[in-house]
């Protein structure tokens, strides 16, 4: 039987679980400070359609523009262009967040990419790959409407479903 006492101190505890707030997955990568503390602009980007738990992951940020999107960064650098990258080792287990930071609010192009051999090079035959849009990828060139994403001030939070080459019908959400 629950005394008085005890029925107040549960109920107490009750109410203080429901008013405290779920704390989202941690970001990871080197930039996920930004995203931990809440300290923008930056992107959070819950990853989902993992193929596998190997190699690292990596999310690259350009200028929303032609010009520049999936531009080599040497070139962007050289051309005093916008351009910044994180990597992530991959979690054993759980959800996978991370976080990349922008220079100011505004509009960007945004790729996240499963290196899974870990080799820094797009291998196509195995890496998977995905843009804020999560449109299917297919077989061409990706065009930069699929991988725009307005950053506020603050931290925007975004899902990217992982797509991996599927045969002859191209990049596509793992099954």
């Amino acid at each position: 039987m629950i005394g008085k006492t005890s029925l107040l101190a549960l109920s107490a505890s009750a109410l203080i679980a429901a008013a405290t707030p779920v704390q989202a997955n941690r970001a990871i990568g080197t930039d996920a400070a930004a995203c931990n503390s809440n300290d923008g602009p930056a992107i959070r980007v819950n990853v989902t359609g993992l193929k596998d738990r190997t190699g690292r992951l990596k999310l690259e940020l350009w200028n929303a523009t032609e010009a520049e999107f999936l531009k080599d960064d040497r070139d962007l650098r050289r051309d005093g262009q916008f351009f910044h990258r994180v990597w992530a080792d991959m979690p054993a287990s759980g959800a996978v967040t991370m976080c990349i930071k922008a220079p100011k609010p505004g509009r960007y192009a945004l790729l996240f990419t499963h290196d899974r051999d870990g080799k820094n090079k797009f291998n196509f035959w195995q890496d998977g790959a995905g843009f804020p849009s999560n449109t299917r990828l297919g077989r061409s060139r990706p065009k930069l409407s699929q991988a725009v994403i307005d950053v506020p001030s603050g931290v925007k939070a975004t899902e990217i479903k992982v797509q991996y080459l599927r045969g002859l019908g191209g990049f596509s959400p793992a099954r």
